[in-house]
Formats: C-alpha cells, sequence, structure tokens
C-alpha cells in the first residue's frame, strides 16, 4: 500500500554507516506508522507530502538544496522537517526552518523523542502539508460574479491562488441557467427529499425544479473538474424563478463544499475546512451580535443536511419563492471562521457552543444561536473582514491555526 507521505534522509557524510543505520533503525517504526514511504527526493510524488527526515547536524545545505529543487520543479510546498534528539539533529532543523521562512516559505520541525506519540504527532503535521498541498491542486468554480451587496468578498483569482492555492475558475451563471429543464427532473430525489423532511410548506413540482439546479451543477461539478464552488444564486431567484438552496446543501453533502452569493472567501474557507476537519461547514449572515452577553446570531437559507437533525423544506426568505432550508443544528462545540482582507490573508477565529437552533421570523430559515468569547464579537463589529461566517462543528482554532500556519508565509 502506498504511503501518506515520502520521507527523505539526510545524513553528514562524516557520520559512518553503522552509525547511520541505528539511528533509521530507531526512527523507522514512527516514520511507518505514520504512514511514511521512503523516497528519492527527486523522484517524490508531488501530489503528496515529502518530510525531510535530518539525521544528523551538517545537512543543513544538502536539505535546503532539495527544498529548493522541488519549489524549482513544481513551486513552493510546505517543509515538513524531522529531528529526534541526537547527532544536532534538532540544531539543524532549527536552523533550516529559519531559512525557509525567511525565504518567504512555510514549514514545521517534528520532533522524534522516542515515545508513543510520535507516530501521531508526525501523522498530523504531514495530515497537514497535505492539506496545503491539496489547495493548491483544488479548483474553485465560480458560477456568476460575487453578488453586488459583496463589496469586501469579491477576490479575483490572483489573490486566490498566491495565498491560498486554489484556482478560481470563473463560469457565466448561463452554464446553470441555459441548461435548466422548463420542469424539475429529479422525481426520485424530491420524492426522498420530501420524504426525509420533517414538514413541507413548498410544491412537489416547485423541489423538482430546485432539484433540477443540483443536477446542473454536479454535471458542471465534473466537467471541470471542481473541487468547490461558489453560485450568484439570486440572479437565479429574479431570472429562473427557483433558488439554488437545495442544490448546495445536496452537493455538500455529496463532499463538494458550495457557497453562495458568488463569496469567494467563504467558498475556500469551506474548501478549506473541509479538506482539514473532513467535516461540511455551513456559510450564514450575522444577523445579530450581543457581545456584552457573548451571542451571535447566524442565519442563512441553506445548511448541509448531514449538520442538521432535522429540516424542512421552505420557501427562500427574501423571496418566498423556490425551497430553501429551515434546519435545526445540533447543539455544542463550534468553530466559526472568516476570512478576509486585500489578499485572502487575514483570519477570524473564534469558538464556541451551539446553544440552539431558533426559528425566528424575518431572518433566513436556518438559524443557530452561538455563545462565544465577548471579546471575539467585538473584534467582528470593530474590525470585520465582511459579511459571511462560516461553522464547522467542534472546537478546531488550534488546527485551523496550525494549518494556517502552513499554508499563508506570513501568519495573519
Amino acid at each position: 500500500m502506498s504511503g501518506r507521505f515520502s520521507y527523505s534522509l539526510a545524513v553528514s557524510p562524516l557520520h559512518d554507516e553503522a552509525a547511520v543505520a541505528r539511528l533509521v533503525a530507531g526512527l523507522a517504526p514512527a516514520l511507518a506508522a505514520a504512514g511514511g514511504e521512503a523516497s528519492d527526493p527527486e523522484a517524490a510524488p508531488r501530489d503528496r507530502p515529502l518530510a525531510h527526515v535530518v539525521l544528523t547536524g551538517g545537512t543543513e545545505r544538502i536539505v535546503l538544496a532539495r527544498i529548493e529543487a522541488r519549489a524549482a520543479a513544481g513551486g513552493r510546498e510546505p517543509v515538513v522537517l524531522v529531528a529526534h534528539p541526537g547527532h544536532n539533529s534538532l540544531p539543524a532543523c532549527l536552523d533550516l526552518l529559519a531559512r525557509v521562512r525567511a525565504d518567504g516559505g512555510t514549514g514545521r520541525i517534528v520532533f522524534l523523542a522516542g515515545e508513543d506519540g510520535d507516530a501521531a504527532r508526525l501523522g498530523e503535521a504531514v495530515h497537514l502539508a497535505g492539506v496545503a498541498l491539496a489547495l493548491r491542486r483544488a479548483r474553485i468554480g465560480a458560477l456568476g460574479e460575487p453578488s453586488e451587496w459583496l463589496v469586501a468578498s469579491a477576490h479575483g483569482a490572483e489573490a486566490v491562488a498566491a495565498t491560498w492555492g486554489p484556482e478560481l475558475v470563473p463560469l457565466p451563471l448561463s452554464e446553470i441557467t441555459s441548461r435548466l429543464p422548463a420542469e424539475g427532473v429529479d422525481a426520485e430525489g424530491e420524492v426522498a427529499l420530501i420524504g426525509a423532511a420533517r414538514a413541507s410548506a413548498v410544491a412537489a413540482s416547485e423541489v423538482a425544479r430546485a432539484g433540477a439546479v443540483h443536477a446542473v451543477l454536479a454535471d458542471l461539478v465534473a466537467a471541470h473538474r471542481l473541487s468547490a464552488v461558489t453560485v450568484r444564486c439570486f440572479d437565479l431567484v429574479a431570472g429562473s424563478r427557483t433558488t439554488g438552496c437545495l442544490a448546495l446543501s445536496r452537493l455538500a453533502d455529496d463532499g463538494v463544499p458550495a457557497g453562495c452569493e458568488g463569496d469567494v472567501p467563504s467558498a475556500v474557507a469551506l474548501l478549506w475546512i473541509q479538506l482539514l476537519t473532513g467535516e461540511a461547514a455551513w456559510m450564514a449572515n450575522p444577523a445579530r451580535i450581543a457581545p456584552e452577553r457573548g451571542e451571535l446570531l447566524l442565519a442563512h437559507c441553506t445548511v448541509p443536511r448531514r449538520l442538521v437533525t432535522a429540516f424542512d423544506l421552505t420557501t427562500h426568505f427574501e423571496s418566498d419563492l423556490g425551497v430553501a432550508l429551515a434546519g435545526d443544528l445540533a447543539p455544542g462545540p463550534v468553530t466559526l471562521v472568516r476570512l478576509g482582507g486585500r489578499r485572502l490573508e487575514r483570519i477570524w477565529l473564534a469558538e464556541g457552543e451551539l446553544t440552539a437552533s431558533p426559528h425566528e421570523p424575518g431572518l433566513c430559515r436556518t438559524q443557530a444561536l452561538v455563545t462565544t468569547n465577548p471579546e471575539a464579537l467585538a473584534e467582528l463589529l470593530r474590525d470585520p473582514l465582511g459579511n459571511h461566517v462560516v461553522l464547522v462543528p467542534g472546537h478546531r482554532a488550534a488546527q485551523l491555526g496550525a494549518s494556517r500556519d502552513l499554508i499563508l508565509a506570513e501568519p495573519a
């Protein structure tokens, strides 16, 4: 079975073969348990992380040359340096990582201490590096321009690729509208969805019409090899008299992160979170912020069904057309994320507890009440990065921060 990552050994020519063999034997169990596979650095696959196992000191130039050769051949990638307690391995790694960062790169040192947790620490580091590599191979489809009200969320392809890695693939919204049938055709999916809903306030024909949007989007995802999408969905309401809420929910459940309103930062965040955690995330509007109580109310008309314990089918809030989901999100720990800044280089993170899923009138259909750090909410009001916030189950701030440091050359 192919490993999760490749690794190459770096050793000073001053060390004899017997000493090197003992070092390798001592590190081999942790490397194997973490999913490592020995490889020549030049032959190591580009689609998975390469860890540099620094066996001895005096190897700094050797490892640096390997890093630079990989960058010249296929672009910069996160550098994972593996150190151990002897033979000046750690001092060499410290100097190497300092140089990598000085050159505008990112990296991490994993210290193998001969303990039970070694493989887990190494496995986490290569996972984080793998997320960064996956982002650089990803393609985000932008179906239509960002909605005109998203004046802080209309980042272009150059900023997305330079800061986070994915290719932003612009596609006209007509790629959807021109393919929509006169009537919905997804009868089987329509019946299953209505049967799964707690209640439905919309006609089966409307569910079928919204289901047709999903079928078209799924075809576009396959045709353009898209990893995620963001859709200028309000134009579907105005032009086609249907909504994308159901389609985006179904795509997310199928493993394709899907955002609304053409919001680029949220699409990047949704994709990042899924690659990192394996979880679907929810993009929503902050509808009410009460820093003094540490409360934030979020609301949106679509949500991945795998995040809710029950849902109703209803209409889209602003237009009262099409199909939207009014879901009940599971209570428990959550993390809130917002990307922003001129080049998407800034991140707002807050951990909290989802305490309720109200259904207040006058707001988008799925709602979540979150308690979190009052200072974080005060910052959200004082220095916002834009409208939408992305919510993922679990307390993930440390994992997200560690991942960010391997993606962004200058941590936010």
